[in-house]
């Protein structure tokens, strides 16, 4: 059998940097060792992109200690999907020193294990797809649509899938009309949820209860995002989640989870410090029930809203979207294209283990590199030779 070399990107210049530092360490150690040979790069604060044998190890990160790593990148030849580090070598007797270009890795294909912005958004797509370079998950356009909450819900609606009534506002409108938009925010009606469009992990997210904790939750909300999405909050509501794997219509749905114990919203401690997203314990209270205790109708249409959601998007891989349930209906709360851990938590009530799930998206992710490259980019117009252009005027 021949190993696969998967590069796994993890990290990154997001406020969801640790959680994708603990998701890619999880992927490197869940992948099938007889399949595939995991090489870690570790994109830093700043954008670097790190490469090195002790990337692999937790305690790299834990202690801040990254003198063992180096710095690696790919060249713009789409031919060329290795990836290059360079090394300092002394002068001998017959030989001059300088920089070396070592090969670092001959990628297969990348694992993006990024999380938030340049990552979850579609910029790291549109770099690998630049270059050639099959990776996992989303698209370019299914990762930027799932990603900005004002737009996916916008996609949503336009299939027919219900998500609560909201409106979003630019930070400049906010600062340069305030009163405006609050007459606005007043028409959609108290409580609020008030949210960066382009953020996850609950980061920067308020509820606003009336209009004196308003200009506080703005504030917060615009320094994370330019655009802030602010909608009506539903009362009392269940959330429930249900993932998806797949690609292009070919789906099939996880086991629900729901969230216990939280009352207005799952803070990033909730998520990621308080509980545990395999065990759902957390001495503060805060559990996750996986499966969720639901009855029978109501998981039929959370299995089918969360596949016309995946769908809507052209998502592919794995992605969890995310419910609210009241008395008024089910809601689409939104759909995360690359959940934390991969949601391998969702998965493994149906007898599919974290391994076995990182082959299928694996699967899922040369399958739709396999359609991409089938597409002509290029067109014989002879165009230069008919045109004037560039004649002396």
């Amino acid at each position: 059998m021949n190993m696969k070399t998967i590069a796994v990107f993890f990290g990154g210049r997001s406020v969801e940097h640790e959680v994708s530092v603990i998701t890619g360490m999880q992927v490197i150690e869940n992948l099938d060792k007889t399949k595939y040979v995991a090489v870690p790069v570790y994109v830093t604060k700043e954008g670097r992109f790190l490469g090195g044998e002790s990337l692999k190890n937790f305690k790299t990160f834990k202690s801040g200690d990254f003198s063992g790593t180096f710095d690696v990148y790919f060249k713009t030849d789409m031919h060329d999907r290795k990836l290059y580090y360079t090394t300092e070598e002394k002068g001998g007797l017959f030989s001059k020193g300088g920089e070396k270009e070592v090969v670092y890795a001959d990628v297969d294909m990348v694992f993006t294990a990024l999380h938030g912005t340049f990552g979850e958004d579609g910029s790291i797509q549109g770099y690998f797809d630049t270059l050639n370079i099959p990776y996992i998950g989303c698209s370019t356009l299914s990762a930027a649509v799932g990603m900005d909450k004002k737009t996916m819900k916008d996609v949503f609606r336009s299939h027919g899938i219900p998500v609560m009534n909201g409106e979003s506002f630019y930070r400049r409108e906010w600062r340069e009309d305030k009163d405006k938009v609050k007459a606005a925010i007043e028409k959609i009606g108290y409580p609020v949820f008030v949210k960066p469009a382009n953020l996850g992990s609950s980061i920067g997210i308020s509820k606003v209860k009336d209009p004196s904790e308003l200009d506080e939750a703005m504030d917060l909300a615009c320094q994370y995002d330019r655009k802030i999405l602010v909608e009506e909050a539903a009362e009392n509501p269940r959330e429930i989640n249900c993932a998806v794997l797949g690609y292009a219509g070919d789906v099939m749905t996880s086991a629900l989870e729901e969230p216990l114990g939280w009352k207005d919203l799952l803070s990033f401690e909730d998520k990621y410090v308080s509980g545990n997203k395999k065990t759902g314990g957390s001495k503060e209270g805060n559990a996750r029930n996986c499966p969720a205790n639901v009855e029978e109708g109501l998981k039929k249409e959370i299995e089918e809203l969360a596949k016309k959601a995946f769908t809507a998007i052209d998502a592919c891989g794995t992605a969890r979207i995310d419910f609210l349930v009241n008395e008024k209906g089910t809601f689409v709360n939104e759909i995360n294209t690359l959940p934390g851990s991969m949601g391998f938590y969702l998965w493994e009530p149906l007898g599919i283990p974290f391994g076995e799930l990182l082959d299928r998206v694996i699967a899922y992710g040369e399958i739709r590199a396999g359609e991409r490259g089938e597409n002509m980019y290029s067109y014989e117009s002879n165009l230069f030779s008919k045109t004037g252009y560039g004649s002396k005027l």
